[in-house]
Order: C-alpha cells, then sequence, then structure tokens
C-alpha cells in the first residue's frame, strides 16, 4: 500500500513560523493564532491576529503572551502542530524547569510555569470547559494548591519494550554506542504514541520511590540483558505505610489525616438535623485503608485531607441523612463521609474491593457504612427502601472518560436530593452534567484541587442540588 501523502496545507512540512501565544488549552499546550497569507513565501513571519480568529497554531511548552518560532510538522483540518525552536520573548512567568527531562518526556507539561500560575490556569482552564461544554457561565472556586509541588506522587509505573533490547547497532538508553544495546526503562516521549524516554529519576515522585527506582533499575536491566523479559512490562513502585512496594499484588496500607465536618455545618445553619448524626462531631482519629497495591487510588496522599474533607462537606450540606457512593473502590469517600450521615452504603463491581471496603470499615470502627457488590446494569437496586433517594446524597468518582449513560439512567431514576461529582478529567465532567441539569438538576459549586502539580491534570469537584 502506498503511503499516505502528508498534508502540506497551510504549512509545508518543517515550515518555521513566528508567532505570539494567546492562550493554554485543557492539555496543556500553548495556542496561538496566525492570518494565513494568500502566497506563502519560502521563508514565513506571519502576523498575529485577533484572539478569535487566524488560523490555530498549537506549540507545547509555550506560554501565553510569548512570542515563539515553531515548526511545523502535521497540518489538521483546522489547525497545525508544531515543536518550539525558540522563545523570543518570554512569559514573566516562566521559570526553569527542575527536571532536566522536562520537553522530551510527556509527563509533565507546566515545570516551566510558575505554581501560582499553574494553579490560575488550571482554575480557567475549568471555567471554559464549563461555558463551551455545559453551556453555563458559573464561578469556579480557586484551585486548592497540593502541600508539595514537586515529590508528591506515590505511584509511578515505568515501563520498558523488551523486544527492542539487543538489537544491533541500536543505542543504549544512555544515548553511547556499542556494547549491548538495552531498551529505555521510562515514560511515553513527548508528542509519541508509543516511543519511551528513559527517567532515571522522577522530581514528581516521593523521594522514597525515587530512591528505590535505582535499584528496581538496575535489577530490571540486569535480567533484560540475561534475556528474562520476552514481552514489553510496566514496573510498579507505590510508597505506602510498608515503604515502597513493587509487588502488583502486594496488600498496602494508607493513612489519611481527616478533619471535623464542623466547618461545614457552621456555613449550613440549615442542617440542624444532621448535628444529631451518629458520628457527626468529628473525625478525629485518622482513617485507615487498606487494598491492593495495584488498585486505583489517589496518588497524592499529601492532599488528601483537603480533598475528602470537602468532599464530606458538600454531601453534608445536602441535609440528606444518605449517602451513597456509587464508584466505592476500597472505601476512601464512603469512610470519609460515615461520621456525616445517618446511613452510608457503597457499590462497586469489583468484589474484591468491596472485601477490602467492608474490612476497613470494620478496622476503622464505622458501623454505618455497608458495601455492596452491585452489578453495574443494577447500581441502585439493592439499596433498599433504607435509601429514599430524596433523603439522599450520591457521590461518584468515575473513571477518566466519565459516566456511561446506563448508570446515569439509573441514578436519575433513583432521584437522589444532591450529587457530589468527582473528576480526574473535568472534559468529561462537563459533558455529563449538560445532561444532570437536563435531568433536573442545578449546579451548586465548582472546586479544582491541583492533585497533579506540574501536569495538565487535576481533579474537579462540582456539586448537584435536584430542583
Amino acid at each position: 500500500m502506498a503511503k499516505k501523502k502528508s498534508n502540506d496545507h497551510p504549512f509545508a512540512y518543517h515550515a518555521e513560523i513566528e508567532l505570539e501565544i494567546s492562550t493554554l488549552t485543557n492539555l496543556g499546550v500553548g495556542l496561538g493564532r496566525v492570518a494565513l497569507p494568500s502566497a506563502q513565501p519560502s521563508a514565513l513571519s506571519l502576523q498575529p491576529t485577533q484572539p478569535a480568529t487566524g488560523w490555530v497554531i498549537m506549540v507545547p511548552f509555550t506560554l501565553p503572551g510569548e512570542k515563539v518560532r515553531a515548526r511545523v510538522y502535521r497540518n489538521h483540518k483546522n489547525y497545525s502542530e508544531a515543536d518550539l525552536m525558540e522563545v523570543l520573548a518570554p512569559s514573566p512567568h516562566r521559570i526553569a524547569p527542575r527536571c532536566p527531562l522536562f520537553g522530551a518526556c510527556g509527563g509533565c507539561q507546566y515545570q516551566h510555569l510558575a505554581y501560582a500560575e499553574q494553579l490560575r490556569w488550571k482554575q480557567r482552564q475549568v471555567e471554559e470547559l464549563l461555558r463551551h461544554m455545559a453551556g453555563l457561565d458559573f464561578p469556579v472556586a480557586p484551585t486548592v494548591p497540593s502541600p508539595r509541588e514537586f515529590g508528591y506522587r506515590s505511584k509511578l509505573t515505568p515501563h520498558f519494550q523488551a523486544g527492542r533490547a539487543n538489537r544491533p547497532g541500536e543505542p543504549r538508553a544512555d544515548g553511547s554506542s556499542g556494547g549491548l544495546a538495552l531498551p529505555p526503562i521510562g515514560f511515553l516521549k513527548q508528542g509519541t504514541r508509543f516511543d519511551l524516554v528513559d527517567v532515571p529519576q522522577c522530581p514528581i515522585a516521593t523521594p522514597e520511590i525515587n530512591e528505590k527506582l535505582t535499584e528496581v533499575r538496575a535489577k530490571t536491566r540486569a535480567r533484560l540483558a540475561a534475556g528474562e523479559y520476552k514481552r514489553d512490562a510496566t514496573l510498579l513502585l507505590r510508597h505506602a505505610q510498608e515503604g515502597v512496594v513493587t509487588d502488583y499484588d502486594a496488600i498496602i496500607h494508607e493513612v489519611i489525616e481527616t478533619t471535623s465536618c464542623g466547618s461545614a455545618l457552621a456555613r449550613e445553619p440549615n442542617l440542624s438535623r444532621a448535628s444529631s448524626l451518629p458520628q457527626q462531631a468529628s473525625q478525629a482519629k485518622p482513617l485507615r485503608l487498606h487494598f491492593l497495591a495495584r488498585d486505583f487510588f489517589q496518588n497524592n496522599p499529601f492532599i488528601l485531607p483537603a480533598f475528602t474533607a470537602y468532599v464530606r462537606e458538600q454531601a453534608a450540606a445536602s441535609g440528606a441523612r444518605c449517602l451513597v457512593d456509587a464508584y466505592c473502590g476500597s472505601g476512601l469517600f464512603a469512610l470519609a463521609c460515615a461520621p456525616a450521615f445517618g446511613r452510608v452504603a457503597g457499590v462497586e463491581v469489583s468484589e474484591t474491593s468491596v472485601k477490602f471496603a467492608r474490612e476497613n470499615a470494620a478496622a476503622n470502627g464505622i458501623t454505618n457504612a455497608t458495601f455492596l457488590a452491585g452489578d453495574a446494569a443494577t447500581i441502585f437496586a439493592g439499596l433498599g427502601p433504607d435509601f429514599p433517594g430524596a433523603d439522599t446524597v450520591v457521590v461518584i468518582d468515575p473513571p477518566r472518560k466519565g459516566c456511561d449513560e446506563p448508570f446515569l439512567r439509573q441514578l436519575f431514576a433513583f432521584g437522589p436530593r444532591a450529587v457530589v461529582y468527582v473528576s480526574c478529567d473535568p472534559a468529561t465532567q462537563m459533558r455529563d452534567l449538560k445532561l444532570f441539569t437536563a435531568a433536573g438538576y442545578h449546579l451548586k459549586a465548582v472546586q479544582p484541587f491541583d492533585l497533579f502539580p506540574q501536569t495538565r491534570h487535576l481533579e474537579c469537584v462540582i456539586t448537584l442540588v435536584r430542583e
């Protein structure tokens, strides 16, 4: 089959242009616009246009207000992608990235941006997604910062491609030539889908993980050199109470400091009924959880006290007596919220996770929470009359793809008084928000949390109340 001809409109491959960056996309990429000339000369010098007009150019690792020189490598139907060649006029918010691999490794997008500005742009991106995808102009609270800007990530999963080991003439992972060729152990290279960049250290991971990474990489290289790996693989380094664990099936423990629900009750005087609920006064002792090292769990433990307290307070502010955690996993939100409610139920399709959630409830002395292994098609059917929709608030924390339509149909049929929707992808969250508003829910609060400093990722919590 003949190779598909590259699209050279409006720019030839590797054409160099100068432009001004006007904004950041929700993918963390700088965006500028240029007016296209009627006839393109060999050396292009294009003038900037009004912010909402002109041909869009996407340039990673650039910042709003910067003038840059970029080299186009791909044209799409209505925009082009380009590599940054030179920053001609830097932003006052540009800083030196801490990681020497920044720009090559695809893991971080914002190490060149001062942290206070990262927080402001994440707030703005939620505002823009809310406006453009949900059709709502609604005030978004300032992004809650992470207590740690670096050294926060408690889970690292480096990859390697065993099939690339020992290829004749291929350079070694450290860039040198000659001798035994071993594949890189690290993460996807910026702008690629399959190529990896070798990552000896990762500054956003905890110091304990980085210390262990040196040992794990050495052992993995020795096994690669011996030909023990027959296929590509992903390593695991998870920092928990046991230290840094590398066994996917190990049982690990996390301890989360918790705070009183009192601040929420003080702000919501209509919650006098809730003040009489079991365990409502405070949850002074830490929440202790255990689960498998390979299971999903939030990877920034330093922000979890504030994060879980906010979810609990928003749920309690509904005045509902019952709470359902519809994607409960090993029980994080259900157990963190239990002190504020009379009855709590967690529903999860994974029976293994439900087993851990039940054990976690018992270990923390929480007696008003039950956990059900629910079929995805009948999430709310097993709750029974103890959880009337009109007196129940539902917490949902779905995967990155958001909620599927069958789940939302069940949720709307159940008709909870309020919903606290936690999402790691505000774009799919705002897509789902349109369905919530159509079903009679109105938006009460939007709160971003920066669980992932130096990257484009964030968690966003929206609170919805039934009209």
